[in-house]
């Protein structure tokens, strides 16, 4: 060591003096000779000094008995509840989202509503030309107010043994038939009016004032009501025994970003042929945002929870030659060494990197999780996470 010292101490000497002259000074003068001759000298030194460096590393390395020991990383196992999902697609659906038709043919007159709105259920949303048809009416209300007066006094006089029976009855018939016409021709009428047959809004508005419409032919208008959305997925009929009314799902909607919490509204009790799933429905919260109808989701179902389970990372399982899945923990021997233990594991399910350990670990247990490759059992082995 004090061999070392010296040299070191030599070679700060020769760096600021030869011949009483420092390395820039030789290098001002551009003495080549004497530039090279310090070269040499220099270099002659730094190789003494590596060399002494190096017994030194080799003193240190068969000295320090822990240096040679695998460096890894533990964590103490405690119990956590663990919940098992199963991911399916899914498609955002609402039971009130239609096209209104027209029922009546004729010109649109009278359009109330423009994209956007929000209109109540029975409001209206347009007017057809009725043809004529209200002019109809009218004369058919008047007849039928006559034809009412008319049976009303044959029917007196019949109670009053006046008048012959074939008159009473010719006059209830007259009336009731002109009344029956009276009534299908306002039913024909309100045709010609366009209601919102639930609340909503006008998405889409297809036709203008003017246009000739037809029923089944011509659209008007889109409505759709955002507050009773869900979410319909095909499950298959392996997990029949396992998903149930207000099971736990978790719901991804990767083009909006958006993501809740929900549950199963409705089990379908048919099982599809084809592709043998059945169907479910997953409630939408009022306060989901982004959420629009044919929306592509991703359904997670809990299929699976466990409490007080043993969770460890997946990655630290191993499978030796004989299929076991084995792990290692660490025994400690003092607060940075221990020794490494081998572990058989019985597993279940596991989720998102995540195993769940039945049988083979307990609470409380030092888990190698890092730098567990290529350990062997009883080795040796240092912790870089000490503080455990």
């Amino acid at each position: 060591m004090k061999k070392l010292s010296l040299l070191i101490l030599g070679l700060s000497l020769v760096v600021s003096c030869g011949k009483g002259e420092s390395v820039e000074e030789l290098i001002e003068k551009g003495d080549l000779t004497a530039i090279r001759a310090k070269k040499a000298e220099l270099s002659s030194l730094q190789s003494e000094i590596s060399a002494e460096i190096a017994k030194l590393d080799e003193a240190i390395s068969k000295m320090d008995v822990n240096s040679n020991f695998a460096l890894v990383e533990v964590q103490s196992v405690s119990d956590s509840l663990f919940k098992h999902y199963v991911e399916i697609p899914g498609d955002v659906e609402t039971d009130q989202n239609i096209t209104i038709y027209p029922e009546f043919s004729g010109v649109l007159v009278d359009v109330k509503v423009d994209e956007g709105d929000r209109v109540q259920k029975g409001q209206i949303l347009a007017r057809i030309d009725d043809g004529g048809l209200s002019s109809q009416l009218a004369q058919m209300e008047t007849q039928a107010a006559l034809a009412k007066t008319t049976f009303e006094r044959q029917q007196r006089l019949w109670e009053q043994n006046i008048g012959s029976e074939i008159q009473f009855l010719e006059a209830k018939a007259n009336f009731e038939a002109i009344q029956n016409s009276v009534n299908q021709m306002r039913s024909q009428l309100a045709k010609t009016v366009v209601r919102a047959p639930f609340s909503g809004i006008i998405d889409e508005a297809f036709s203008e004032e003017g246009e000739v419409v037809a029923p089944g032919q011509s659209r008007l208008f889109r409505l759709i009501n955002l507050k009773d959305m869900y979410i319909s997925a095909a499950v298959p009929e392996s997990y029949l025994n396992k998903i149930r009314k207000g099971t736990e799902v978790l719901v991804e909607i990767g083009a909006t970003g958006t993501s809740f919490k929900s549950e199963v509204r409705q089990v379908g009790n048919f099982i599809n042929p084809n592709n043998r799933t059945f169907e479910i429905q997953v409630a939408v919260p009022q306060e989901a945002e982004n959420v629009k109808p044919n929306l592509i989701a991703t359904v997670k179902l809990n299929d699976y929870t466990s409490e007080g389970a043993i969770i460890i990372p997946e990655n630290v399982v191993q499978t030796n030659a004989t299929g076991e899945k084995i792990a290692y923990v660490l025994e400690k021997e003092s607060d940075s060494t221990g020794v490494a233990k081998k572990r058989v594991l019985e597993t279940g399910l596991s989720y998102e990197d995540s195993v769940e350990v039945l049988s083979g670990l307990e609470a409380g247990d030092l888990l190698i999780i890092s730098g567990v490759r290529g350990i062997r059992e009883g080795e040796k082995v240092k912790i870089a996470n000490s503080t455990l």
